[in-house]
């Protein structure tokens, strides 16, 4: 009975050191399950960004296409339309829009990230994994193409990352 006793109160005093440790380390700002989290968070919304442009394949390009129309886009409506969706705000042109959230390296690019393309920018695109973007142009409208070949790949600039 005394060992019982005796390795309920260890068992006790284990069970309470970790549970003030563990809260004391979400308390002091250990950042690890809060990225955890916040990453998840932008695959998730970029998964939903990315679905709602595809849904949009084949929508015909025209050059200045108004805001807030699923009619028509151009570049830089269209990634501004389908962002808006999920209450990220982007400037109305491609070379405006190049300029928001923060610089990504051509190899560490994520799904979600924007891409743009000639110097100076003059296109914007939505990466969404494995070398592919998803934008709008010319006779295909709304489309995917290889952004690791042809004209693409020669004419890349910059990326960025708003998620």
């Amino acid at each position: 009975m005394f060992v019982h006793h005796r390795f309920g109160k260890l068992t006790a005093s284990v069970a309470l050191s970790l549970t003030v440790l563990v809260g004391a380390g979400s308390f002091m700002g250990n950042g690890s399950a809060q990225a955890a989290s916040s990453t998840t968070v932008n695959y998730s919304k970029a998964s939903q960004i990315i679905a709602t442009g595809k849904r949009l394949m084949g929508v015909p390009y025209k050059y200045g296409a108004p805001t807030g129309t699923t009619r028509v886009f151009d570049c830089s409506s269209f990634t501004q339309y389908v962002f808006k969706q999920y209450g990220i705000q982007l400037p109305r042109s491609s070379r405006q829009q190049s300029a928001v959230g923060s610089y990504v390296s051509r190899n560490q690019l994520q799904p979600g990230d924007l891409v743009f393309f000639y110097s100076p920018i003059h296109h914007v695109a939505i990466y969404i994994g494995n070398g592919k973007l998803l934008h709008t142009y010319g006779g295909p409208g709304v489309t995917i193409s290889d952004l690791n070949s042809g004209w693409w790949s020669s004419h890349y600039k910059t990326a960025r990352r708003v998620l």
